[in-house]
């Protein structure tokens, strides 16, 4: 079993040690294909998916924009924004060791209430006209659950899946995450319009409602049951989380290349909107054309990463075929240039998040899958909190251009060494198995 306290071997939880049991058709013991959407419970689950992501996206929209009418500041904006990360990097550790040992679903059923219940108060906020505290008050709560719900959501999906199906449910969830995001802000933007923004709000409340409905229509038997931690104070069980990963070194490397490539090569709202105001001079309505052609990129991926094998050779290819195209878009001389580039990029970006988050499940054992992505999740916090300064503070230093080049030579290298360290960590552990494999068997 890889990902064991003395792993470090690349390789799948069935045990086969190639990640093959991701590959694009998965057969069951007869030989027949295996289909996900086969599956009554991941149905239910991935409708509500869809429809919970729709619903985050339009609040999402409907928070930026009463932010900055009321204000007249980006600034303030990104501090919303930032709020609600912060109990993700704080407290994450603490909610993935929760989700480890908690009944997961009992557990979501409570977080998804509490979301419903915030989205209401958002609701009832703008609607009477308080002031803007209360939605800073409000994002960090969320922030808060979200601590809690993201490792949740995580175990409860590779139970619906189960482990020979999880590469393929990791794909279509970011297709759904992308189909949810064009929905959610193209219908926001027009109920925004229409409505203002807290019909957006409650509408995301009642898009908390299908998740409710599919957690208590999903067949417990149905599920694939995962190892829990056992119990244990909540320092205890975080400090545990941390030593079984020191001691994990593929999963190391596997965050460390996620947060490069997420710090310097994911906060695109930064370069595309440096780009567009200054070397492309298309102003904000350039800006709104690259998000469109972004966001259509990311279905692309979606698309592409469910027929791929998500291992770590997948990981890093597409990790430097998304920093060399980076780097392309730097001397890119025209909007529609850069345009074409952000296609390629933003489908390779979701094919590295898909890899990192199946390889972090399959990588580790299933008692410490809430804690393994839990720290996904701050390391993903953390890209978001220093990525997005750093790069404006290199598009003011070196201009738009400069940024690109240098984040996407940065992410070139970290790729190159991560993809040397892999094939190195393989070799090593080769001779071991055929040495294993060659020792006599008592009769």
């Amino acid at each position: 079993m890889t990902g064991s306290a003395g792993g470090g071997a690349v390789g799948c939880r069935c045990g086969c040690g190639t990640g093959s049991c991701l590959s694009r058709v998965v057969q069951s013991a007869d030989g027949r294909p295996v289909r996900l959407l086969a599956s009554r419970n991941y149905r239910y689950w991935a409708a509500a998916d869809l429809v919970s992501v729709t619903g985050t996206w339009m609040q999402v929209l409907g928070v930026n924009w009463f932010v900055l009418r009321e204000t007249g500041s980006a600034t303030h904006m990104g501090l919303t924004v930032m709020l609600h990360a912060l109990p993700v990097l704080l407290l994450g550790p603490y909610g993935g060791a929760l989700a480890d040992r908690l009944p997961v679903r009992r557990m979501l059923l409570l977080t998804q209430a509490a979301h419903a219940a915030l989205a209401v108060a958002l609701t009832v906020v703008v609607a009477t006209g308080a002031q803007l505290g209360w939605i800073y008050a409000i994002s960090v709560l969320a922030g808060v659950v979200s601590a809690v719900d993201g490792p949740a959501l995580g175990r409860f999906g590779g139970m619906v899946s189960g482990p020979r199906l999880l590469g393929k449910a990791l794909a279509n969830g970011s297709l759904i995450s992308s189909t949810g995001r064009i929905a959610g802000m193209s219908v926001g933007g027009v109920v925004v319009a229409a409505a203002g923004p807290a019909a957006l709000f409650a509408a995301n409340a009642v898009s908390f409602l299908a998740v409710i409905g599919a957690l208590l229509a999903i067949r417990a038997r149905e599920l694939h049951p995962l190892a829990a931690a056992p119990a244990a104070p909540a320092k205890g069980a975080v400090r545990a989380g941390f030593r079984y990963l020191a001691t994990q070194p593929v999963v190391l490397v596997t965050l460390a290349v996620a947060f490069v490539l997420g710090s310097l090569g994911r906060n695109y709202q930064v370069t595309m909107a440096a780009m567009s105001d200054g070397p492309l001079a298309a102003g904000p309505a350039g800006y709104g054309a690259l998000s469109t052609v972004f966001a259509a990129g990311t279905v692309a991926g979606a698309l592409l990463a469910g027929r791929l094998t998500l291992d770590h050779r997948l990981l890093v290819a597409a990790g430097v075929t998304a920093s060399v195209l980076q780097m392309v878009a730097g001397v890119a001389p025209s909007l529609w240039t850069f345009a074409a580039a952000l296609v390629p990029i933003a489908a390779a970006a979701v094919i590295v998040d898909t890899t990192v988050s199946a390889r972090i499940q399959l990588d580790t054992r299933d008692d410490m899958r809430g804690r393994a992505l839990a720290a996904t999740a701050v390391v993903g916090a953390l890209a978001g909190i220093a990525g997005a300064p750093v790069l404006g503070l290199l598009c003011e230093t070196i201009g738009a251009r400069g940024a690109l080049l240098l984040a996407g030579a940065v992410g070139v290298l970290t790729c190159t060494g991560a993809a040397l360290w892999f094939r190195a960590t393989a070799e090593a552990a080769a001779p071991a198995g055929a040495a294993a494999s060659a020792v006599p068997v008592p009769a």
